[in-house]
């Protein structure tokens, strides 16, 4: 390609677009979350904030600790260790001491007190343990500080956005162990960190406690810390650190102990399997109306719509309880009216929710914000897979208003015009102007690389739809609204005859990405068209040369589908959406192969996508990686300010060993099925414990040989059955 100019005009950068100021991927920060707050730190457990850098501790969207820098004599220590528990329960760092020299006689050798430093996350506090010990013969003493700093930041300032007046913070020593930092903030809600010590230090000031310890030979102290987040002055009241930390074990114990385990053959498949695992029970925040994944860490962690249903479809045959939550919080916040300002209108379904003072005082749009197009089908579409999965009639009846005010947005706001598509454009002067899963600004062009223009029909959306349409008429038999069931049908046809007419590109033999404002076809080939296997859309033959194009090295980087092919102007592989891999649209697309029946491809997509998370640091997918062709000896490349964990990322392993297992569900019968059952090279066998259907559990052993996998039922609780289909 051409290094001169560009054939088209470059858009201005979008409002809400994050800079890469600093490699999170260089950082690799170590992460705690528990509920509504969240953490990062750097490796020895210390909070440097530099120019944009994410450390801090977080709640509800704001920085409630942007300094947290522990010295000993005036420097910061040496690290020996820096590790999270497996189960992201508890981050462990280990310290040493530098040689300090006074008046040029060494007084305390490197290495002679040793730090381990435990912190972990319970209800809105950040809980540390400082055991310090000195492994000399002789006593030492000698300084140890901790300086302390709180900005305050809303998460979107932390991206980036650029505010005219914020309130100010005061910081306040209110007794001997304690300190408080005050934000009076433009919102009027109250907010306020507060750091306790137990012992109290030697001295306390408004940045710095410093404490002089003296330690004899193999003496050992400890300090504790706890940094408390307060919003409209309620504390957690709770001090006991043995108390809360068994405390938060337990809640990941038991969230874990709801879904099915796997265990494979291959040892470093059971390493992404459990830190995936470990991920989702962290991302996973109990709401009032269940269990919710939030997006990720970060930027994302809070209630998105689109991450939400998609990590439940990924997740929902080995734990369906996610599933239950995802849309009784949905339901719970569906929109009721007409609100352009927050791109809302009625039966749509939640984009975002955010709840920092830019989005309380309406500076940004996304308190509670309908910005896309596609969760509003997903909805139904997760519903349907959920009633299939569990036959929970309750649940059903509960969600169906929502479910019906779903299907009327999608016929009274989705397709605006009458083309027999769903469209979208934003309302909202700040909001998203592209509304699919790749809502970058550039993510939706034609062949020569110009911007598609609103109203847009993505290509994958119309396939929700079409399967919103089929599981809607699956629902509406049972609830024996039998003349929607039969509206649905005939909608259902209608959209698959006028989507393969206006889509289909003869000499591209794909499908094209869009259709923009002038339904012009946006034809250039991408992973939306993959996404459209999942729905179940594509004609078969069609399909066939779909996967086709999938696999050739044009979109295949050897790590998986990239989103864009690199036969297109505006492919590059470190962009976000443009070129890029991301595990859940390899998800999603691994799904729809299976449901085609194209099992040696879906076992070929497994291998790349868990070889690439092998790679990763501590075996963990985020939330994509750049789309580089892969080569001998040399790993995946990283995407600089990708969220890990990232829900959706950390559930695709999941959702590929089950697209490779054909595992479908028949609460009528009580049965079990594994259809046309593969296992990828890598895995010689693999052990399912605790897959729930109803009250009963199954233990399932499979074995693999060549190409066909056998069964064996190590356990039984209750009347299930299993029935494989060879």
């Amino acid at each position: 390609m051409s290094t001169g100019t560009w054939p088209f005009k470059e858009t201005a950068v979008p409002e809400f677009y994050i800079p890469a100021t600093s490699s999170l991927f260089e950082r690799r920060p170590r992460t705690l979350k528990h509920g509504d707050t969240f953490a990062m730190f750097d490796h020895y457990g210390d909070i440097v904030v530099g120019d944009r850098t994410p450390e801090g501790i977080y709640h509800l969207d704001t920085r409630f600790l942007s300094r947290l820098i522990l010295k000993i004599e005036g420097q910061r220590p040496l690290l020996l260790s820096s590790t999270v528990q497996r189960n992201n329960a508890l981050l462990n760092v280990d310290l040493t001491n530098h040689d300090v020299f006074r008046d040029h006689t060494l007084v305390l050798p490197k290495g002679a007190i040793h730090i381990r430093r435990s912190k972990f996350l319970w209800q809105t506090a950040c809980y540390e343990v400082l055991t310090l010990r000195n492994f000399d013969t002789v006593e030492h003493v000698f300084e140890l500080a901790l300086e302390f700093g709180a900005d305050f930041a809303d998460l979107f300032e932390v991206r980036g956005f650029q505010r005219e007046t914020r309130g100010h913070v005061e910081a306040r020593v209110e007794r001997p162990d304690r300190l408080r930092f005050i934000y009076h903030a433009l919102d009027g809600l109250p907010r306020a960190t507060v750091v306790t010590f137990d012992p109290a230090p030697d001295h306390l000031a408004a940045t710095e406690a410093q404490f002089v310890l003296r330690l004899g030979p193999k003496d050992r102290c400890r300090i504790k810390v706890i940094v408390e987040c307060q919003v409209d002055n309620q504390a957690t009241h709770q001090r006991d650190f043995a108390r809360s930390v068994r405390r938060a074990r337990r809640a990941l114990l038991n969230a874990a102990g709801r879904a099915a385990a796997l265990e494979t053959s291959n040892e470093t498949v059971n390493e992404i399997l459990c830190q995936s695992m470990a991920d989702l029970t962290m991302l996973v925040t109990d709401t009032p109306w269940g269990p919710y994944p939030y997006a990720g860490i970060p930027w994302y962690s809070t209630a998105f719509g689109r991450d939400g249903l998609i990590t439940a479809i990924e997740m929902l045959w080995i734990d369906p309880e996610i599933a239950r939550g995802v849309l009784n919080f949905l339901a719970a916040h569906q929109a009721t009216h007409d609100d352009p300002r927050a791109d809302a209108e009625p039966g749509k379904i939640l984009h975002e929710m955010r709840q920092c003072e830019l989005a309380r005082l309406g500076e940004i749009p996304f308190r509670q914000y309908y910005g896309s197009v596609d969760a509003t089908p997903l909805f139904i579409i997760l519903a349907g897979l959920y009633w299939h999965r569990t036959n929970d009639r309750p649940t059903l009846e509960a969600l169906w208003p929502a479910i019906r005010r779903a299907l009327e947005w999608i016929e009274n706001y989705g397709d605006q015009d009458g083309d027999g598509f769903v469209e979208y454009y934003s309302r909202a002067s700040s909001g998203l102007a592209n509304q699919g899963w790749k809502d970058s600004g550039d993510a939706v062009f034609h062949s020569d690389g110009q911007l598609a223009q609103p109203p847009i029909a993505l290509v994958e959306v119309q396939g929700y739809v079409y399967m919103a349409y089929d599981l809607g008429v699956r629902l509406a038999t049972e609830m024996n609204d039998l003349a929607l069931a039969v509206s649905l049908e005939e909608k259902k046809e209608k959209l698959r005859n006028r989507f393969e007419e206006a889509f289909w590109c003869d000499d591209l033999e794909f499908y094209a990405l869009a259709l923009d404002g002038n339904k012009t076809p946006c034809r250039v080939r991408t992973s939306n068209a993959g996404q459209l296997l999942f729905t179940g859309l594509p004609r078969s033959d069609r399909a066939q040369k779909v996967v086709q194009a999938l696999f050739s090295s044009d979109l295949y980087s050897g790590w998986g589908i990239r989103t864009v092919s690199r036969k297109e102007i505006r492919y590059n592989p470190a962009s976000y959406h443009n070129g890029s891999v991301w595990p859940h649209d390899n998800a999603l697309i691994g799904l729809g192969l299976s449901r085609y029946g194209f099992k040696e491809e879906l076992t070929r997509l497994t291998m790349a996508i868990l070889s690439a998370a092998s790679h990763m640091d501590l075996r963990r997918l985020p939330e994509l990686y750049c789309g580089f062709q892969r080569e001998r000896d040399k790993g995946p490349t990283f995407y600089p300010v990708a969220c890990a964990p990232q829900a959706w990322a950390a559930a695709a392993p999941f959702a590929l060993l089950g697209a490779c297992l054909g595992v479908d569900f028949s609460p009528a019968t009580n049965t079990v099925r594994l259809v046309h059952p593969q296992l990828p090279p890598c895995i010689d066998w693999l052990t399912i414990r605790n897959l729930r259907l109803g009250h009963s559990r199954l233990d399932i052993f499979l074995q693999r040989h060549g190409n066909t996998v056998a069964a064996h039922v190590l356990k039984r609780e209750g009347p299930v059955e299993l029935e494989v289909i060879l």
